[in-house]
């Protein structure tokens, strides 16, 4: 099995060691000085008190590695919206993409019935770039739950978490995401497979939307922001708007609100992804965590006063602060709400 690691970052990085330690062909698309260490050193993987190395072919440009079996996009959103056109040189005629990122993806309305199929998102994916250049039918949906840093260039950090969700847009259990799962376990991950990735995406994107902005605008970290009075009130009430919309649109979700808080409060003095990139000066994901559940909102006929308010502050903030990465500006329908094909 051939397996790309798009984005061998932190997240990616760890997937790469632990997939090749299991008996994968992996090859990485990775940058710069971290790019350098990995070519001359390996990647390195520090975990449970233990070094693990592995060397692997990497590259910048994806046209060096070749058609592969599975394509997994370890970008954030925004990043990922950017590369659509780059990871042509990888895909075969039977290549799975596998998108590893929060937020909503932009296949979200591919494979399922009714009036929202195949309604393009403007929010995530604007002028449809992802979903001509990859194509909906390629993906597998997966949500990430650990938590890993780049310490050095070539080298992660493994702090917690090993899971990892996995589903097919049409909700079916097929052999390439079996074949994928297999993988993902073998190398010490654990891989689960959901008849509806869309409930494991909304129950994540339901603590990363209110989390994440508002650890980035206060500088708190997740205790505080969960048990904090106030904190956890906001964060509250924009979970019950999210919850709103998610069920409108079918989903489930498998816990509720207040154990979902409980669960990131125990967590403990974690730094946001969002609050950690702001601290770095690097682009902040708003879009895939909070514009797109507006517009999903818009699109149910569902007001968000509580997500719209944290919305508009954190990303006047990234402008303020030049790291919100807008993308170009596109034309919506009259109401400002999705576009269908």
């Amino acid at each position: 099995m051939k397996v790309c690691i798009y984005g061998a970052g932190a997240i990616g990085g760890y997937m790469a060691v632990m997939m090749k330690r299991g008996g994968v062909d992996v090859s990485l698309v990775a940058r710069g000085a971290h790019l350098e260490a990995i070519k001359a050193n390996g990647l390195t993987l520090r975990m449970a008190g233990e070094e693990i190395t592995e060397r692997m072919p990497a590259a910048k440009d994806p046209a060096e590695l070749g058609h592969q079996d599975y394509v997994i996009i370890a970008l954030k959103a925004h990043q990922a919206w950017e590369s659509a056109e780059a990871m042509k040189p990888l895909l075969g005629p039977d290549t799975a993409v596998v998108t590893a990122q929060n937020g909503v993806p932009w296949w979200y309305f591919h494979g399922i019935e009714g009036q929202y199929s195949d309604l393009r998102l403007l929010s995530v994916d604007p002028d449809n770039r992802q979903w001509d250049a990859i194509g909906p039918e390629r993906v597998i949906g997966c949500t990430v739950y650990p938590a890993t840093e780049i310490v050095e260039p070539g080298v992660i950090k493994h702090i917690y978490g090993d899971q990892f969700g996995l589903g097919e847009p049409n909700k079916q259990i097929t052999p390439r995401v079996q074949k994928l799962a297999d993988a993902i376990n073998a190398g010490g991950l654990k891989a689960k497979i959901y008849p509806d990735i869309r409930n494991d995406i909304w129950l994540k994107l339901w603590g990363n939307l209110c989390f994440n902005p508002i650890s980035a605008l206060t500088h708190a970290t997740l205790d505080v922001v969960a048990t904090d009075p106030g904190t956890r009130t906001l964060a509250r009430n924009m979970m019950l708007e999210a919850q709103r919309i998610g069920a409108r649109l079918g989903v489930h979700f498998r816990v509720d609100v207040d154990r979902r808080i409980n669960g990131a409060a125990k967590v403990g003095a974690h730094r946001t992804s969002m609050l950690q990139d702001l601290d770095k000066g690097r682009p902040l994901e708003i879009d895939a965590l909070l514009t797109a559940v507006q517009e999903m909102g818009r699109l149910v006929d569902l007001e968000t006063p509580f997500i719209d308010s944290v919305l508009a502050l954190v990303q006047q903030m990234g402008r303020v602060k030049g790291v919100y990465p807008t993308f170009p500006e596109k034309a919506a329908d009259e109401e400002g709400r999705s576009i269908a094909p």
